[in-house]
């Protein structure tokens, strides 16, 4: 889901250029702004109490983040992470609102946005309880795959790397390159030059 730029900068939306590796927001910070994505990546991130990393996505230019807290005002569950050098549209919650006062149908865009992710994550949540690696990476690379016209096998290039897969999943990356190793071995994805295709 994303908001024309044009709109966004009608109200007020501001561009702001981050790193890699730079936070846009932490866990529990204060929402004050939409976001959306002009170029690059973004990862929504936790850690653990021993410092593990659990990946909760990974967007793409294009997508929105952050924006349920707004209608929430309850703290960033996450950190926001530039995952690439990356160009941020954002706008104030007021500003925002007011958007969706004077379009209507964007807020009725940003219910459905909400209802997919919501309903992606109860699927997901579903399978990584699994102990089952290989479950769990199928589930998430059929999540990545779903929005994909060609549904033909080994014709998705899976974006991510196998560290980012692990922690999507919650497996260590040791364990992710084995299950992903068998993975191939059952001909479920065909990994070229490093990258998997699924």
């Amino acid at each position: 889901m994303s908001i024309k730029p044009r709109l966004l900068h009608s109200v007020g939306a501001t561009e702001q250029h981050f790193y890699a590796g730079d936070y846009i927001f932490r866990e529990d910070g204060t929402p004050q702004f939409y976001y959306q994505i002009l170029e690059g990546e973004v990862k929504l991130n936790n850690y653990s109490n021993e410092g593990k990393e659990f990946i909760q996505n990974i967007l793409p230019a294009g997508n929105c983040f952050g924006e349920s807290m707004l209608f929430l005002e309850k703290p960033y569950p996450v950190n926001a992470v530039a995952l690439s050098n990356c160009t941020v549209l954002k706008i104030c919650r007021e500003k925002f609102l007011t958007l969706l006062d004077i379009y209507p149908h964007i807020a009725l865009d940003i219910c459905n946005t909400l209802s997919e992710k919501t309903y992606n994550k109860f699927i997901l949540m579903r399978k990584i309880s699994s102990k089952n690696a290989i479950e769990r990476l199928t589930e998430i690379m059929d999540l990545m795959k779903e929005p994909q016209q060609n549904k033909e096998k080994y014709t998705f290039e899976i974006p991510h790397t196998r560290q980012q897969l692990a922690s999507l999943t919650g497996l260590c990356v040791e364990t992710a390159i084995r299950a992903i190793k068998k993975m191939e071995g059952s001909k479920m994805l065909k990994i070229t030059n490093r990258k998997i295709y699924y």
